[in-house]
C-alpha cells in the first residue's frame, strides 16, 4: 500500500531532520523512529479526534450540561483502555522481543485476549448495572448526572472492544508495521464521528447517540484486527505482517505470567491516571458547572496534543524491545535516548502553535462567544500546552521501561503526581487562589511522572531487568 505524504509525516520529518541536523539524532534511527511513530500519531489524533467531536457534537446540541455529563462519563469509559493498555504493554514487549529475535509471537497475542476479557468484561458489566450512581459519585447536579448517566450506560457495551482492539495494534507496533493499525483504528474514528453527527444531529439521539457511535466503531476495529491477525490479510487494509492461530493455546501459564508481571505495573499506572480524575474531576466540580465545562474542554486538547506520545512511546517501546531481543543493550539505550529528545521536541513545536490559537480552539467546543466557559477554558489550555511538553517527556520516557518489562515506575510517577496536583485543585476551589490552583494541577500532573520516570531511564537499571523477558527458547506460535 502506498505511504503517501500528509501534515503529520511532514512535521515529523522535519523535525527530526532538525535534530540530525543539530547532531542530536543519529540519522537512521531517526529514520525508524519517524517510520513508526508517524502513523500512531495520526492514529492518535483520528481517535481523540472522535473524542472531542463528542464533546463539540452534544456541546453544540444540547449545551454546557451536555458536556460536563460526558467528561464526567469520560474517565469510566477510559478504564477500557487504562486495562487494555496496560496488558497490552506486556504484549508489545513480549512480541517485539520475540519479532527482534525471530521467533513466533502468536501465543503472547492469544493470551493477552484472554487477559484483557477478564478484566474488562466485569467493568463493562458494573458501568451498564450502575451508570447513575457511577456518575453520582462527582457531581450533585440532576441534570449533568443524567447525562453522564445515559452515555455511560450504553458505552459500557464498547469497553471489552476496546480493550481488544488495543492488542491487536500494539502486536502490530511491535512487528514494525504502524501502518495497518494507523488505518484500521483512524477508520473507526471516521465512522464513530459520521454516525455520532446522524445520531446526535438528524435522529435526535443526544448523548444516546454519542455512546452508540463509539460501541458500533470499537466493535467493527475489534473485527477488523481479528480477522487479520487470524487470515493475514484485510480487503482495503492490506496485508497483516503478523497472523496468530484462532485454535491454539491461549491459557499458558508461563505466558499470562509473564504478561501480567509486566502489565499489572502498567495497568496500576493507567489506573492511577484514570482513578486520580474522579477526585479530581469532583474538585472541579466545586467551581460550577461552566468551569468543569471548560476543563473537559481542556482535557480533550491535552488528549489531542498527546498523541505524538502514542507514535514516540510505542516506537521506543517496539524499537528498544527488538534490540533487546538480540542482546543489543548498547544501540537499546540509543535508541531510547534519541527517541525522547524526538518525542519531546514534536511535543514542544505543538503546544506552541495551540497555545498561539487558545481561543479559537476553545470555542469550536464551547460554540457561544458569550459563555461563561470560554476565557476559563482558554486559561486551561494555556495551563495545557505547559505541561504538556512535560507529558511527552513522561510517554517517551516510559518505552524503554514497557520494552523491558520495567514497569513499576510509572506507576509510581502517576499516583505521585495527583499527590502533588490534587491538594492544588482543592485550595484553587476553597480559597482566593482559584482558577491559579486548578492550572498549576494540570501542570504538576504531568511534570511530576516526567522527573520520575526519566530519572529511572537515566539510571540505565531497565536494561538489566529486561534479561528477565528475553526468549531463549522457540516456544511455537
Amino acid at each position: 500500500m502506498q505511504r503517501f505524504p500528509n501534515p503529520v509525516r511532514l512535521v515529523v520529518a522535519w523535525v527530526g531532520l532538525a535534530l540530525v541536523r543539530a547532531g542530536l539524532i543519529e540519522r537512521e534511527r531517526a529514520r525508524r523512529t519517524a517510520d513508526l511513530a508517524w502513523p500512531r500519531i495520526v492514529t492518535g489524533l483520528a481517535r481523540m479526534s472522535k473524542n472531542a467531536a463528542d464533546v463539540a457534537m452534544v456541546g453544540a446540541a444540547i449545551g454546557t450540561g451536555a458536556i460536563a455529563g460526558v467528561g464526567f462519563a469520560a474517565p469510566y469509559w477510559a478504564m477500557a483502555f487504562a486495562l487494555g493498555g496496560g496488558l497490552a504493554s506486556g504484549t508489545i514487549a513480549l512480541v517485539s522481543q520475540a519479532y527482534g529475535a525471530d521467533r513466533p509471537a502468536g501465543q503472547a497475542v492469544r493470551s493477552s485476549a484472554v487477559c484483557v476479557l477478564a478484566l474488562t468484561l466485569p467493568v463493562a458489566a458494573l458501568f451498564h448495572t450502575y451508570p447513575t450512581t457511577l456518575i453520582g459519585v462527582l457531581s450533585d447536579d440532576p441534570r449533568v448526572v443524567t447525562f453522564g448517566a445515559d452515555y455511560l450506560e450504553t458505552a459500557a457495551f464498547g469497553v471489552p472492544f476496546a480493550g481488544l482492539n488495543l492488542i491487536g495494534s500494539r502486536t502490530l507496533v511491535g512487528t514494525d508495521d504502524a501502518w495497518t493499525p494507523m488505518v484500521v483504528r483512524a477508520g473507526g474514528a471516521v465512522l464513530n464521528i459520521t454516525v455520532n453527527a446522524l445520531l446526535i444531529f438528524v435522529l435526535d439521539y443526544g448523548v444516546v447517540g454519542a455512546a452508540i457511535g463509539t460501541v458500533l466503531a470499537n466493535v467493527v476495529v475489534t473485527a477488523t484486527f481479528t480477522a487479520g491477525l487470524t487470515t493475514g490479510s484485510v480487503p482495503l487494509v492490506g496485508t497483516f505482517p503478523v497472523t496468530v492461530d484462532p485454535f491454539g493455546t491461549y491459557l499458558d501459564r508461563e505466558t499470562i505470567r509473564r504478561l501480567l508481571r509486566i502489565g499489572t505495573p502498567m495497568v496500576g499506572k493507567n489506573l492511577a491516571w484514570r482513578l486520580g480524575e474522579f477526585p479530581l474531576l469532583a474538585i472541579v466540580d466545586i467551581f460550577g458547572t461552566a468551569v468543569v465545562a471548560a476543563f473537559v474542554v481542556a482535557q480533550r486538547v491535552r488528549d489531542l496534543l498527546n498523541t505524538p506520545g502514542w507514535g514516540f512511546g510505542l516506537a521506543s517501546s517496539s524499537l528498544v524491545g527488538q534490540q533487546l531481543g538480540t542482546g543489543d543493550e548498547g544501540t537499546a539505550e540509543a535508541y531510547g535516548r534519541e527517541v525522547i529528545r524526538f518525542g519531546v521536541a514534536v511535543y514542544f513545536v505543538s503546544a506552541v502553535l495551540v497555545a498561539v490559537f487558545a481561543e479559537p480552539v476553545a470555542l469550536v467546543f464551547v460554540g457561544n462567544p458569550a459563555s461563561q466557559a470560554l476565557p476559563v477554558a482558554v486559561t486551561l489550555i494555556y495551563a495545557t500546552c505547559v505541561g504538556i511538553v512535560f507529558k511527552g517527556l513522561s510517554r517517551t520516557a516510559t518505552g524503554p521501561l514497557r520494552a523491558s518489562g520495567d514497569t513499576r515506575w510509572p506507576f509510581y510517577g502517576q499516583v505521585l503526581g495527583y499527590v502533588v496536583a490534587l491538594p492544588l485543585a482543592y485550595v484553587g476551589a476553597t480559597t482566593p487562589l482559584g482558577l491559579l490552583g486548578l492550572a498549576l494541577a494540570i501542570v504538576t500532573l504531568m511534570a511530576v511522572p516526567a522527573a520520575v520516570n526519566y530519572h529511572r531511564f537515566r539510571t540505565g537499571k531497565w536494561k538489566a531487568i529486561s534479561r528477565g523477558y528475553r526468549p531463549t527458547a522457540h516456544t511455537g506460535d
